[in-house]
Formats: structure tokens, C-alpha cells, sequence
């Protein structure tokens, strides 16, 4: 297994190195067959209004998948222990979803219900930060929406940008507050998205 350990803010000691291989191996024990690669981020915030300073983050690479974990508290230790509780539930239900994907395919259209596009904008100058606090760089292989819906709940975040492989252009899938889910594409001048037609259960929508 191939483990990385990275730190912002922080040093890592030998001792903070050696209680990450012991909590996050041992939590990610019983899923080798599936992991191949595991990256740790230990970052400590100077941001004096921020009380939970210390957080822990865990991504792991498992057979084109990505599941991803993140804790912070007052303690360095204590959100190692967070992230590796929530990392290995996160392993947990990828290799139920594993399973259950040899038995029966996930229907996508119950989700995913054509509505209509929505402009976000509307009109309006988005605001954008002032400084980039940190920048992600990672492999965005062609997926269809339902692959990009399993990774949206593995991750963890409420949005996951992916390429899709029908059109061959970045769409991003998110949650809807009022359940379900919502993908949204670019489109041309005319307010039709680019590229290729999609399927009645991939159209673009955006609504909240």
C-alpha cells in the first residue's frame, strides 16, 4: 500500500507519522484489494476565528475510484482517529455499491429528472474570493452520470465535477436541497448545451 503524508502548517515528527500508519492502515486494512494508493493531509488553520484548527484529510485511489474523508478538532490526534473512523465507512459502502452493481444496475432516472435550465447568474456579477486558498489537481476520466453520482457520495462534497463521456465536456453533478440530484452543462449562445444530445435521464438542469 502506498501511503503519503503531507503537511500544511505543520511538521510532521516522526511520532505524528508513525500514529498516521497505525490508525489509517488499520482502517483501511481489510480493503487492500481495492486500495492502491492512500494520501494524508495534516494541515493546522492560523485563522484565530477558527476553533476545530487541526484537520486531517484522507483521499484514496481505489481501481479508478475516489473516496475521500475530512476531519478537523482542536487536536491533531483526535481528528486522525475522525478520519479514519469516517474513511473506512466510506470503504465500507464502496464495496457494498461494488457488489450491488454485480447484481443489478442503479437506476439513474429516478434521480435525475429532466428540468428546466436555470440561469445562475441571473444577470448578476458573481463574487469571487479575493485569494486562492488552495488549488486540487486530479485525472478526470470520461464517466456517465451515474458513475459521477457514485463518486459525488464517495467523496463527500456536495458537488463533483467530471468529463462526461457522452458529450466529452465538464459537467458538474450536485445535491439538491430538496433532494435528488442536478447536472450542470454548458451551452452555447442559443441555451442549448454543447456537444451531443443527452439521454432523458442526463439532460442539463439546474434547480434548486
Amino acid at each position: 500500500m502506498n501511503l503519503v503524508i503531507h503537511g500544511k502548517n505543520i511538521e510532521i515528527t516522526g511520532a505524528i507519522r508513525e500514529y498516521v500508519h497505525q490508525k489509517i492502515e488499520k482502517a483501511v486494512s481489510h480493503f487492500q484489494n481495492i486500495t492502491n494508493q492512500v494520501d494524508i493531509h495534516l494541515s493546522v488553520a492560523r485563522n484565530p476565528r477558527i476553533s476545530t484548527k487541526q484537520a486531517a484529510e484522507v483521499t484514496i485511489y481505489a481501481n479508478g475510484s475516489v473516496i475521500r474523508a475530512e476531519e478537523s478538532s482542536e487536536s491533531l490526534y483526535a481528528s486522525i482517529d475522525l478520519v479514519a473512523d469516517k474513511i473506512a465507512r466510506q470503504l465500507r459502502k464502496y464495496k457494498e455499491r461494488r457488489q450491488e452493481h454485480k447484481t443489478q444496475p442503479i437506476p439513474t432516472n429516478e434521480a435525475l429528472v429532466p428540468e428546466p435550465v436555470t440561469d445562475l447568474i441571473a444577470g448578476r456579477t458573481p463574487e469571487l474570493p479575493g485569494e486562492v486558498v488552495r488549488t486540487k489537481y486530479f485525472s478526470m476520466p470520461p464517466m456517465t452520470v451515474a458513475q459521477a453520482q457514485e463518486q459525488l457520495q464517495l467523496v463527500g462534497h456536495d458537488f463533483y465535477m467530471f468529463r462526461n463521456a457522452e458529450s466529452g465536456e465538464i459537467n458538474v453533478i450536485y445535491e439538491r436541497n430538496h433532494g435528488g440530484y442536478g447536472v450542470i452543462q454548458p451551452r452555447n449562445g442559443n441555451g442549448h448545451t454543447n456537444g451531443k444530445t443527452a439521454s432523458t435521464s442526463e439532460k442539463s438542469k439546474v434547480v434548486h
